[in-house]
């Protein structure tokens, strides 16, 4: 029997910047129609992971398969580029384009035809609440409407794998709603999404399997069925970064010091 390709698989996979170690030698596997969540505290290095695992910055050590293809191959870079959708920790949309616009580029950028572009458009934009607001510019957008519209980027191509890095923050609770449907639907037809998140909440509603890194190191990847045993998916997750040994700072005047 042939097994399935995962959809991820790194090995060693490390990056320095400098002397700093920022990702150490991780082990990922991410099987085929899962929602996996990359967990980790502010500096673990999720973001780094995800800029090495869809292209944009070549690994110091390890190696990557992304849908069974090498990211940094020269035969193998641009078919996966076709088959992946992004949301960048930093938003790089074009501001002197509107939504119709920038949509229309990006699908002709992934060869679709003229007519699949403006139907999928029209439906991610009606569906994102942004068909309202579609005559301004990108540069006009709040932070959150600009979140939803690389969302709605990403999704356009149909793509069979994609990543969020922290696609809900800034983007209000109905949008929030809507989101979190459009991607559970998506898992469900057989695709896959990583996801990383500060809102655990989020983590536990969406995602099936979860991977935490801690400075630099994974220290926990399982389904998040086995992560919850025995208590909640934020005590699993502050025990996995060493932070329930810490005793919390109290501000002083809040119990009754001198101000």
């Amino acid at each position: 029997m042939n097994s399935i390709t995962p959809a991820i698989e790194t090995e060693n996979l490390t990056r320095f910047f400098g002397d700093q170690c920022a990702v150490d030698q991780i082990n990922l596997r991410v099987e085929q129609g899962t929602f996996y969540g990359f967990l980790g505290p502010n500096g673990a290095g999720k973001s780094t992971t995800i800029k090495m695992l869809t292209g944009l910055l070549r690994p110091s050590a390890g190696s990557i398969r992304v849908l069974g293809l090498d990211p940094y191959s020269d035969r193998d870079s641009l078919a996966i580029r076709r088959r992946i959708g992004v949301v960048p920790e930093g938003l790089s949309l074009f501001e002197n384009l509107t939504a119709v616009e920038y949509l229309t580029f990006v699908g002709r950028v992934f060869l679709l035809d003229r007519d699949t572009i403006r139907h999928r458009s029209a439906e991610l934009l009606q569906l994102l609440g942004l068909d309202r607001e579609h005559k301004k510019l990108a540069m006009e957008y709040s932070h959150g409407m600009q979140k939803k519209l690389a969302l709605a980027a990403a999704l356009l191509p149909n793509p069979d794998l994609l990543f969020l890095d922290e696609p809900f923050e800034g983007v209000d609770a109905v949008a929030s709603r809507v989101i979190r449907d459009v991607l559970t639907e998506y898992v469900k037809r057989g695709s896959t999404v990583f996801l990383t998140s500060h809102v655990l909440e989020i983590v536990e509603r969406l995602c099936t399997h979860v991977g935490i890194i801690s400075a630099g190191k994974l220290v926990e990847q399982s389904t998040l069925a086995d992560l919850r045993q025995g208590g909640t998916l934020e005590q699993s997750f502050l025990q996995r970064v060493g932070a329930h040994e810490e005793v919390a700072q109290r501000l002083s005047w809040l119990e009754g010091g001198t101000p």
